[in-house]
């Protein structure tokens, strides 16, 4: 799996690791292999988590509103990505 499946502001999940089953916003790929995820709980935008891209599970979700203002550099809320996470997720079920 390479860094190109994973854009800003899409769904994923991890598939390993102590936080395994739970839905995260992708905030930034750092590298071929590390990208930064906030769930807006646990993982706040302060403190966003790496992974690995190998411990997480593309959804064919993006968040758009996210999405948009990680592009054009606007600031971003913890409240935002967990209604986002929320919305978009009740959606899937």
């Amino acid at each position: 799996m390479d860094s190109s499946a994973f854009q800003p502001g899409q769904v994923v999940s991890s598939r390993a690791g102590r936080d395994q089953g739970r839905y995260f916003v992708l905030l930034e790929v750092v590298s071929d292999s590390l990208v930064k995820v906030v769930d807006g709980d646990l993982r706040r935008i302060e403190k966003p988590k790496l992974k690995n891209i190998k411990h997480l599970v593309p959804h064919n979700k993006t968040v758009l509103s996210i999405a948009d203002k990680i592009k054009s550099g606007q600031r971003i809320t913890n409240e935002q990505v967990r209604l986002a996470l929320r919305d978009t997720l009740s959606v899937e079920t």
